[in-house]
């Protein structure tokens, strides 16, 4: 079986394949304070109880945005599952072509998406995903990596509202039921919430418009997604796993 691993800025998403299916996941808080040991632990104990064997694991992959990590968690995986971990980095077969000024600055979460579209949907394609941040991609006809950016995720938006005012609360990410609101809370996920929906509306006609794109499958994923289309107007396919199918189908393309 496989293991694959997703490392956010504020979450970690691990992944169990038995060939193409997967079998179980699981979220842990991305900790940088944790050693090797803490981190190869902490993943060994959560097979314990999911009806998957740790020991069934044959192989890794691993992609990641934060560098500060790695030596833990590889060194984690190392000791307690015994195995050498692939990490997805520049040199790996991925099917994409960069079209970025240094292509081995662009994150690996957004390369390992694209390889997933590419292989599950198809391009021309906008995929989006919503995390700490919001990054923004544009996968062309030819499975070219065509464009994309990147902005503040709707958490982000809600933290720093909350820590730099004085009377503010902190309140739940969700769509209010109106635009209308009658108080403090409604008005703050009004704001937060329908501002970024209408950040996805513009940016998604913008993108199909400048690059003649109007027949761009819109692809979302992550773990605020469903916030942003709950009634499902703005994509065409919500994939929650989708890093993890790129991780999978990466890890099937490079392994020896």
């Amino acid at each position: 079986m496989l293991l694959v691993v997703d490392v956010g800025n504020t979450n970690t998403v691990l992944g169990v394949y038995d060939e193409d299916k997967l079998i179980k996941s699981f979220r842990i808080t991305t900790g940088n304070s944790r050693t090797a040991d803490e981190t190869g632990i902490l993943i060994h104990s959560l097979f314990d109880n999911s009806g998957v064997s740790a020991e069934s694991i044959k192989a890794v992959i691993i992609s990641s945005v934060v560098p500060n990590i790695m030596y833990s968690l590889t060194q984690g995986i190392r000791r307690y599952f015994h195995i050498e971990p692939m990490i997805v980095g520049s040199g790996m077969k991925t099917g994409i072509k960069i079209r970025q000024d240094n292509p081995k600055a662009v994150g690996a979460d957004r390369i390992v998406n694209l390889v997933a579209v590419k292989e599950l949907y198809g391009g021309p394609a906008i995929v989006i995903d919503y995390g700490t941040a919001n990054t923004f991609d544009v996968l062309g006809r030819d499975g070219e990596f065509v464009t994309g950016f990147i902005s503040p995720g709707i958490q982000v938006c809600a933290d720093a509202l909350y820590r730099k005012t004085a009377k503010l609360p902190k309140v739940e990410i969700k769509k209010p039921d109106s635009i209308i609101t009658k108080n403090t809370t409604g008005s703050i996920q009004a704001g937060i919430v329908l501002g970024h929906i209408g950040q996805s509306r513009y940016i998604i006609e913008k993108l199909k418009k400048d690059l003649d794109m109007s027949d761009a499958k819109v692809i979302a994923t992550g773990g605020l997604a469903k916030v942003i289309d709950p009634d499902n107007e703005i994509f065409d396919i919500l994939d929650p796993v989708l890093t993890l199918e790129g991780l999978r189908i990466l890890y099937n393309k490079n392994k020896k």
